[in-house]
């Protein structure tokens, strides 16, 4: 497992009753809620590669 480190994170209150509401709805925890939702904004943005594949500015553009 990868090794976690931890952090202090303010949020307002309205946005941190969303992030629980929403990790309810999902049966996880709102620090895993809070990790997913970084973690797939990462992937999306290219600066996480997803398992076995690169981040979108390191993959071979030669195709097509």
């Amino acid at each position: 497992m990868a090794k976690k480190k931890p952090f202090v994170l303010r949020l307002d209150e309205e946005t941190f009753a969303a992030i629980e509401k929403w990790a309810a709805d999902e049966f996880r925890s709102s620090n895993g809620q809070i990790e997913w939702i970084l973690s797939q904004a990462l992937q999306k943005a290219g600066r996480l590669k997803k398992q076995g594949q690169l981040p979108t500015d390191q993959k071979d553009n030669t195709q097509g």
